[in-house]
């Protein structure tokens, strides 16, 4: 098959209708605490999409540092004790 039929046959199956679209901005509005805890109902997609980015990054950042606190605290622990055991089951 052409590389141009199988674009095709691919995006011919995923086709999205634009109420699809509104309905998924519209969960994924009411996951981000940014715009949950605004009085107004609505927000454009374009701030909502933006939103989620700022969201994912902060989240990201908030795993590196618990992942760094972590670390520091395996360090400070004796590595057979059960405290370092749990600790060590946490990062995984």
């Amino acid at each position: 098959m052409s590389s141009r039929r199988a674009r095709q046959s691919s995006t011919g199956a995923s086709k999205i209708t634009d109420d699809q679209i509104m309905q998924l901005l519209s969960k994924l509005q009411q996951l981000l605490p940014e715009i949950t805890n605004r009085r107004s109902n609505k927000a454009s997609a374009s701030k909502v999409l933006q939103e989620t980015c700022n969201y994912v990054r902060s989240l990201h950042r908030e795993v590196d540092d618990l992942s760094d606190r972590l670390s520091q605290l395996l360090s400070t622990i004796d590595a057979g004790s059960p405290e370092a055991a749990i600790i060590e089951s946490l990062m995984i």
